[in-house]
């Protein structure tokens, strides 16, 4: 799901997308935000916005892009379009957008809840020895993300870098901002750049990254303790989007459960960065105490 052999992704996805209905959504707003999930398609996060604006932040056209979990082990003789592929939970889908399997799902208006069993993104088949869950809450400016991945095979996989989460934005937000400096929380000058195709590395030394328009305006994501992640843009027209995924590498082994939080917030870089900040800060006060 990530740019190995995204190219291929993105030509045969445009014979598989979709076609979504309302009532495949399901929405959480408080007075600042609305963020969605589509229950079609491992309930993948695929909106999020202030409230009351008609813009949506994220790319969801077609099961690899969204917000979602995914996660990488050894080759296991299944191809991407022709390309030898790898052990791949992904939980929106494979890569010919067969939906994985939502098994559980909940909300009321405070929380959204779902379990998942993924797909295998290049063989296609429903992992039943893989279970997700994510759980999202809203609170004041930030969306609150918990991902969980259980793991119950019997394969032993050896470490890779799995994407925590990956994140697809629209391509009007091209500008990846974050801060790469030696001196975190101290208001240094921010690092910039557009990524280009395939993947660039960059450091996260705030534990945060964003992408912006050319207003300056967009999305970040804080995901405490993760300090690298990937990126790209893909720049074909039809298909186009910013791509950014904070990284830890781990192995798939027998009982693993891995749980991670994930915050997102949307406004100015400015604003960005200052919630990140006061978050952290607080965050730091409560491990304190």
């Amino acid at each position: 799901m990530n740019t190995r052999g995204v190219v291929l992704f993105i030509l045969v996805s445009l014979a598989f997308t979709p076609i979504l209905s309302a009532e495949e959504w399901a929405y959480l707003d408080n007075y600042y935000l609305r963020i969605g999930v589509d229950k079609s398609r491992g309930a993948c996060i695929g909106y999020f916005a202030p409230k009351g604006s008609q813009e949506n932040l994220l790319d969801h056209f077609d099961t690899g892009r969204f917000i979602q979990q995914s996660y990488y082990g050894d080759p296991d003789d299944s191809k991407w379009v022709d390309k030898p592929w790898v052990y791949n939970p992904v939980q929106g889908g494979s890569y010919q957008n067969q939906p994985s399997k939502v098994t559980e799902f909940r909300s009321n208006d405070k929380t959204l809840f779902a379990k998942i069993t993924p797909r295998n993104w290049a063989g296609g088949q429903l992992l039943d020895e893989v279970t997700m869950t994510e759980t999202i809450s809203l609170e004041d400016y930030f969306a609150k993300i918990e991902f969980q991945m259980n793991y119950a095979g019997n394969k032993t996989h050896k470490p890779r870098q799995q994407e925590l989460p990956a994140v697809f934005v629209h391509a009007e937000y091209d500008t990846l901002v974050t801060y790469t400096g030696n001196s975190p929380w101290t208001g240094e000058e921010l690092h910039r750049r557009k990524p280009s195709f395939p993947n660039e590395s960059v450091t996260m030394n705030e534990n945060w990254v964003a992408y912006v328009n050319q207003d300056d305006i967009g999305i970040g994501l804080y995901v405490p303790g993760i300090e690298k992640a990937t990126c790209y843009r893909y720049q074909e027209a039809n298909s186009a989007c910013s791509y950014v995924a904070p990284i830890k590498e781990f192995a798939l082994t027998p009982g693993l459960q891995h749980q991670y939080t994930v915050y997102l917030t949307c406004g100015s870089i400015e604003q960005i960065r200052l919630r990140f900040k006061v978050l952290h800060a607080s965050s730091v006060d409560s491990a304190s105490k």
